[in-house]
């Protein structure tokens, strides 16, 4: 315990039925006006923090982060539909086009600008990304060709 702390300790109850502190009233007062001046200060010195700091510099618009997101959402909803169409072998291979895609705006896309597409450490996203478009792909070049 610090030696500025101020140790209250409770004795038997006065007349009226709280009980005695055996801290100076002054020395509660005098702790209380000090967080309180403290907390005043940090509000200011927070508030003069973002008057400095223009949070609109170099920043990019949140709706311009998730347009690299928004594009391949709708080049696998593209590949999904051609699957549903029973073309077995394009629909994997615009998907993994797609996973492409993510992987190549993941890799050269500062931080600010990729949005969702950040979901954990840039490597792991790279190697997720790049391993199942592959998969993709072979699994396109396996898969027989249904004909009608």
């Amino acid at each position: 315990m610090s030696r500025s702390a101020v140790v209250l300790r409770f004795g038997r109850p006065n007349s009226d039925g709280w009980p005695v502190c055996a801290g100076s009233g002054r020395e509660i007062v005098d702790q209380a006006m000090r967080s309180a001046v403290n907390r005043v200060e940090l509000a200011e010195l927070s508030d003069a923090d973002e008057e400095t700091s223009s949070p609109e510099e170099g920043r990019v618009p949140v709706w311009l982060t998730q347009v690299p997101y928004a594009l391949v959402l709708s080049a696998l909803a593209a590949g999904i539909v051609i699957v549903a169409a029973a073309y077995f072998k394009r629909g994997p291979a615009i998907i993994a086009g797609a996973l492409l895609l993510a992987a190549a705006f993941r890799a050269f896309l500062p931080h600010d600008w990729v949005g969702m597409l950040a979901v954990r450490r840039r490597w792991v996203d790279l190697v997720t990304l790049i391993t199942m478009a592959v998969l993709l792909i072979v699994l396109a070049w396996v898969a027989p060709q249904l004909s009608s």
